[in-house]
């Protein structure tokens, strides 16, 4: 780090607003990767269900819906929609994936 931008983060951790702003960031970052632990946590369920029951990992349908859904809360909430539309996205992405291997895990030769 330059000498220039380490006396600048020296100045900005020495300012209460900022601090104040940036504790205010670090809960919600924190709260963010709970509920996101949380979210997985259930669509691991969903997808060991899916597998037990045979049905497909994904549900394009669904996902439409929910990102129609959230893309209407985003605009609600002043939250640009093409970003949280392609936060969902990554999410079902993922989610999608887990369900692909716990299928093969539970349905091995399928």
């Amino acid at each position: 780090m330059s000498e220039q931008a380490h006396q600048s983060t020296e100045q900005a951790s020495d300012d209460p607003v900022l601090a104040a702003y940036r504790q205010s960031i670090d809960n919600i970052d924190a709260a963010l990767i709970h509920m996101l632990a949380e979210r997985f946590k259930i669509t691991q369920k969903v997808g060991e269900y899916k597998a037990t029951a045979e049905l497909p990992p994904a549900d394009p349908d669904r996902e439409e819906r929910q990102i129609a859904r959230l893309r209407r809360l985003a605009e609600a909430a002043q939250l640009d929609p093409g970003f949280s539309e392609k936060f969902l996205r990554f999410v079902i992405d993922e989610v999608i994936h887990h369900h692909e291997r716990i299928r093969e895990r539970e349905q091995p030769g399928r």
